[in-house]
């Protein structure tokens, strides 16, 4: 039990540190982008952080939904990319937990963010006076699409999780495979190697 608890503990802190990381990254490139180009160009910015927000939210979910015998039988049949997708199902938790918590939570700060930018940047063009009733609707309009946007495309990404999750996973092992051996880096092979110790 207390080896449990501590690789428990040892997996948080890393999610924890990884997050952090990862949250500083993207607003530093995303405030970086926002600030040198157009509103349109901004809210297309957005649009491509809620994307992949809701693309990673898929990807958690298509892990923990996927059954992991049709990949036994892709691996036998030396299927590319089956071993990866048979690692991250075996591992599902922690790929969710990074794809869900950490990039999905990522995305949805940044893009709060990001959207305030926007709406400055807009609220300047526009000429609204700071606390103006027209800023404030212009505020809530942006907001709230954005927000629908972020919920409704989960919600369909949930349903393709659900119901495609060979499929997605299959992609997801390929992808990762086709990573792995061009930039030469360990993104699912260690936690495989781990299952067979």
């Amino acid at each position: 039990m207390n080896s449990k608890i501590k690789r428990t503990l040892n997996f948080s802190f890393t999610i924890a540190v990884i997050t952090f990381v990862l949250a500083a990254i993207f607003s530093v490139i995303s405030s970086s982008i926002l600030n040198h180009v157009t509103w349109v160009a901004g809210g297309f910015v957005v649009l491509v952080i809620i994307i992949i927000g809701i693309v990673f939210d898929m990807l958690g979910i298509a892990s923990a939904a996927a059954d992991e015998a049709p990949f036994h039988a892709m691996a036998s049949e030396k299927v590319y990319g089956a071993k990866e997708a048979i690692a991250i199902i075996k591992n599902a938790d922690k790929f969710s937990s990074f794809c869900n918590d950490v990039i999905g939570d990522i995305s949805g700060i940044v893009s709060g963010t990001a959207t305030a930018i926007v709406l400055m940047q807009l609220a300047y063009i526009l000429g609204y006076d700071e606390g103006s009733s027209w800023q404030l609707i212009l505020s809530v309009t942006f907001t709230s699409l954005v927000a629908a946007l972020t919920v409704g495309g989960k919600a369909i990404g949930k349903f393709f999780a659900i119901n495609s999750s060979t499929q997605i996973m299959i992609y997801t092992g390929k992808t990762i495979a086709f990573l792995e051996s061009k930039l030469k880096i360990k993104i699912v092979s260690k936690l495989q190697k781990k299952r067979t110790k």
